[in-house]
């Protein structure tokens, strides 16, 4: 039997502990005042996050599940530092060995996808499958709407950015898997829900062998012409229905580890 591969612990969605209260200055000393508290993404994200929610929700994603869950992850705790003031603009942004972290609007509109899924509506979100974990900002999304999230890595590099990433966040429905995505994860399957952050020109037969029955498959697939459209497939009693949505852009698909 197949070993499922765990990640430790849970996610603590508390709000950060009030500061500790200054000691009282000495008699006679004078007590400085406390200098601004800088206002940026680092130290002010909440607000930062709250207006890229709004930004969200004016370009047309409805699902409050979803707006809370990309309100609630940090992004700038996912890319490098150099690019920490750019974390929470509409943009794709570089992650390293020619792969990106996904434009916010994309995230949140693929996993608003996801939850539409007739599994989904009837029980909520239950095991997913991620290919492409990426820097892994995707995965905690989904960990926020799904009982558990299977995200598999073909680069070893970037799976461990990942796992450096998620650790702080302790999220216990997270499993990270380094293989080849094109093969999905059979030792999770079937899944409520599979994601994909590559886009091909056809789905691999085994993405749809591991999909649940009313299950959902959200992934860019690229056309004759080269260009990526998103394509949402539908497993059903009838078989697989599929929907070509609006035109995206993602790394190419690949098969392999290295």
């Amino acid at each position: 039997m197949q070993r499922r591969p765990g990640f430790p612990a849970r996610i603590d969605w508390k709000k950060d502990a009030a500061p500790a209260a200054s000691p009282a200055p000495a008699r006679g000393v004078r007590r400085e005042a406390p200098p601004p508290t800088p206002q940026g993404v680092g130290l002010d994200s909440a607000a930062v996050r709250a207006r890229m929610v709004q930004r969200l929700a004016a370009a047309g994603i409805t699902a409050a599940p979803v707006l809370q869950a990309m309100g609630s992850v940090e992004r700038h705790r996912f890319v490098d530092t150099a690019l920490v003031n750019q974390a929470y603009e509409d943009t794709s942004l570089p992650i390293g060995l020619g792969q990106t972290i996904s434009k916010p609007s994309v995230v949140a509109r693929m996993t608003e996808l996801l939850l539409g899924a007739q599994c989904a509506r009837a029980g909520g979100l239950g095991r997913v499958l991620e290919i492409g974990t990426g820097c892994g900002y995707q995965a905690a999304v989904l960990a926020r709407l799904a009982r558990e999230v299977y995200t598999i890595e073909r680069l070893r590099a970037l799976h461990e950015k990942a796992r450096e990433n998620l650790r702080p966040l302790r999220l216990a429905n997270v499993h990270l898997i380094l293989g080849d995505g094109m093969l999905g994860y059979a030792g999770g399957a079937p899944y409520a829900g599979i994601i994909s952050a590559a886009g091909g020109g056809s789905l691999p037969p085994q993405w749809c062998e591991q999909l649940a029955m009313g299950g959902r498959l959200v992934a860019p697939m690229a056309g004759a012409d080269g260009r990526q459209m998103l394509l949402v497939v539908d497993k059903t009693p009838k078989g697989l229905e599929q929907t070509v949505l609006e035109a995206v852009h993602f790394v190419p698909l690949k098969s392999g580890v290295v």
